[in-house]
């Protein structure tokens, strides 16, 4: 897990849904990161449905099928 400020995070889910042009990431402990889908272009390219494939791994990170990209919890934090 991503130690931050004697916390560790890890990633649950990701939404597409919950705000237009916006990604929310629920980390494991109970926040909700909403952050732009144009700080990643690559996901903003993605169709819906593709943006819908993805897969957690670890809990620290997460990438989609369409995608040889990993992002990680860092780089949602922009740690």
């Amino acid at each position: 897990m991503c130690k931050y400020n004697d916390t560790n995070l890890g990633i649950k889910k990701l939404d597409f849904k919950m705000k237009r042009g916006a990604m929310a990431v629920y980390l494991t402990d109970g926040r909700v990161v909403i952050v732009p889908i144009a700080m990643f272009p690559d996901i903003k390219k993605l169709s819906t449905a593709q943006r819908e494939d993805y897969m957690i791994m670890d809990d620290q990170y997460f990438s989609f099928e369409a995608l040889s990209t990993i992002y990680s919890v860092k780089d949602i934090l922009r740690l």
